[in-house]
C-alpha cells in the first residue's frame, strides 16, 4: 500500500493565553512507496512521532492530506485505516496469554470480517510461526524475555494484515544483541509479508541497516529522503552529515581560498570550486589516509584498537570537537612517540558546505 503525505503541518497548541504553538511537522511532503520499510530518522523532538501518529491517525493533521493509495484516510479513525501499530513499551495484556494477546484485534472484527474462535486461533499461529514464537503461546507476558514480547506485540500488529505497519521506537528496550538480532527479524517479516512498513527510530546504524530507505528529519521539517547509503555519501546539508555515521563526522571550521580547501595552515584539497570565503569542511572518519607527508596535520592523542580497523584519536584547533577519530587499517603502523600525525584525504569522503546556510557545496578535485 502505498502511502502519500501531501503539505502535511501539524501544529500543537500553546499553553497559556496568546502562547504561540509547537510546529511539530512542516508542510511534509513524500510517497512512502508500496512494500518499502522507510525509516524515520532524527533526534528527540524531531516529529518523527508526531508523523507516525498522524499516519495511523491517532492525531489529526492541522493542513494537509494523506492517502492510503488513492484513498484519502485524512479524516478516517485509526480503526478504519488498516494499520498495525507496535507501540515502544509493547503494551501487552499482561492478564492473557501470548494467543490471546495475538488474537485480541481479531475479536473486534464485525460482519462479514468477522471470524469463530478455531479460525482465529489458526490465524495467530500462522502469524506465530511467521515471528518465531509459536512455542510459547500458552505463557503470559511477564513469563517471556523482551525479545519475545517484541515478536508478540509484532504478531499482534500483523494478525489482521495491515495495510500499512507502523513501528515507534520497537527496539529502544532490548539490549545490544537482542536490538541487533531483532532488527534482522524485523527486516525479514517485512520482506515475507511485503507489508508497506513506517519504523520509527532515533538510531542511525538501525535506519541504516533495516530500511529502504531513510527521512531524516530536524525540528519537523524533512531534510533528505534517500537510499541509506546514498543519504550517507551524499548528504544534502551538514546536519545530515552530522547526524548519520559512527564515528561521527569530523567537522572543521576551513575556508576555500584560490580553489584550494584549507584548514588552518593546511591546503588540504585543491578544487574546481571558484569563490573564496569561509566554509565547514567535512571528513568521514575513515577518509583519512595515514600519510608522513600528508597536507593535514593533527596533534596526535593516541589509538584505539578495534580489530581490524585502528582508531587515531588526534585533535585539531580547526575542528568543531575537541577530538578527531581517522579509521585506518590495523596494517598501519603509528609512531606512538611522536607528537603530530600527518594525512592525506580521500576526496569522495569530504564535505563542504556553506558557512551560513549549511547546505552542501557540490565539487570536483583539480
Amino acid at each position: 500500500m502505498k502511502v502519500v503525505l501531501d503539505h502535511i503541518t501539524k501544529i500543537f497548541p500553546g499553553r497559556g493565553r496568546g502562547a504561540a504553538g509547537t510546529v511539530a511537522a512542516s508542510d511534509l511532503t513524500f510517497e512512502i512507496p508500496d512494500g518499502e520499510l522507510i525509516a524515520l530518522l532524527g533526534p528527540s523532538g524531531c516529529g518523527k512521532s508526531t508523523t507516525l501518529n498522524l499516519i495511523c491517525g491517532l492525531q489529526k493533521p492541522t493542513s494537509g492530506r494523506i492517502l492510503f493509495g488513492d484513498d484519502d484516510v485524512t479524516e478516517l479513525p485509526p480503526e478504519n485505516r488498516g494499520v498495525g501499530l507496535v507501540f515502544q513499551n509493547y503494551a501487552l495484556y499482561p492478564h492473557l496469554s501470548v494467543m490471546d494477546n495475538i488474537i485480541f484485534p481479531l475479536g473486534n472484527l464485525r460482519g462479514k470480517d468477522r471470524m469463530s474462535k478455531p479460525e482465529m486461533q489458526k490465524k495467530a499461529l500462522e502469524i506465530a510461526r511467521l515471528v518465531q514464537i509459536d512455542t510459547l503461546m500458552d505463557r503470559k507476558p511477564g513469563e517471556l524475555s523482551g525479545g519475545q514480547q517484541q515478536r508478540v506485540a509484532i504478531a499482534r500488529a500483523l494478525v489482521k494484515m495491515p495495510r500499512v505497519l507502523l513501528l515507534d521506537e520497537p527496539l529502544s528496550n532490548l539490549d545490544a544483541r537482542l536490538r541487533l538480532q531483532t532488527r534482522e527479524e524485523i527486516k525479514r517479516i517485512q520482506r515475507e509479508t511485503g507489508i508497506t512498513t513506517v519504523f520509527v527510530t532515533h538510531d542511525q546504524d538501525e535506519a541504516m541497516s533495516i530500511s529502504d530507505r531513510i527521512i531524516v528529519m530536524k525540528e519537523g521539517v524533512v531534510q533528505q529522503i534517500g537510499k541509506p547509503q546514498d543519504v550517507y555519501d551524499s548528504p544534502a546539508n551538514l546536519f545530515v552529515a552530522n547526524f548519520l555515521g559512527t564515528p561521527p563526522i569530523n567537522v572543521f571550521s576551513a575556508k576555500i581560498s584560490g580553489g584550494e580547501l584549507i584548514i588552518g595552515e593546511d591546503s588540504v584539497l585543491k578544487t574546481d570550486i571558484s569563490t573564496d570565503g569561509e566554509v565547514w569542511a567535512a571528513i568521514r572518519p575513515e577518509g583519512f589516509i595515514l600519510d608522513e607527508n600528508g597536507p593535514l596535520t593533527c596533534n596526535f592523542g593516541g589509538l584505539e584498537v578495534m580489530g581490524r580497523d585502528v582508531s587515531v584519536v588526534s585533535s585539531n584547533e580547526n575542528a568543531v570537537s575537541p577530538t578527531v577519530r581517522s579509521i585506518i587499517s590495523s596494517d598501519n603502523r603509528v609512531d606512538l612517540s611522536s607528537k603530530t600525525v600527518r594525512f592525506s584525504l580521500k576526496p569522495h569522503k569530504v564535505f563542504i558546505f556553506d558557512k551560513n546556510t549549511e547546505e552542501r557545496v557540490s565539487f570536483s578535485v583539480r
